[in-house]
């Protein structure tokens, strides 16, 4: 599967988050030597009451869970929004060869924005990067269901 496939993959999950009510932030793990999707998740802090419940995470996690390891050395790990410095922790701690983003964030993305977490010199490992990638969709889905939520917030208040 090429990049675009792979991050169209990333974008249902991240419709499916939004369907929950959580962030519509969607994330895949992929094999590029057998050709495998080894894990796929949504963002679900929210329904999981847990933090840590981004989608790059819960993806790490099932891919870590799938291949017995936590070491996920070699696979592409692709993600719809630019991953936070937690994420990107991870991602680090797991070993993914390659990370593929699309929409840049700002406020909270540390790879591009804000911390660069992988250039840092305290920063282990260093996934190969690609940005861009379905960005535009990303970005719009984003902040349609944000727009949609700061309606809803204002409809309901007093």
């Amino acid at each position: 599967m090429d990049d675009d496939a792979l991050m169209a993959l990333a974008l249902s999950e991240a419709r499916a988050a939004a369907k929950a009510g959580e962030a519509p932030i969607g994330a895949v793990v992929f094999d590029a030597a057998t050709g495998e999707v080894v894990a796929k998740a949504g963002n679900a802090p929210i329904g999981t009451s847990d933090p840590t419940a981004h989608a790059e995470i819960l993806a790490l996690r099932a891919a870590a869970k799938a291949r017995g390891n936590y070491r996920l050395t070699g696979l592409t790990l692709v993600v719809t929004l630019e991953p936070c410095a937690m994420c990107a922790g991870a991602i680090s701690h797991a070993r993914i060869g390659r990370l593929v983003f699309g929409a840049d964030d700002p406020k909270g993305g540390a790879v591009v924005s804000g911390p660069r977490f992988f250039e840092q010199p305290t920063c282990h490992w260093r996934p190969d990067v690609v940005v861009g990638v379905g960005a535009v969709e990303s970005a719009e889905l984003l902040k349609g269901f944000f727009k949609a939520r700061r309606k809803t917030s204002k409809e309901e208040s007093p």
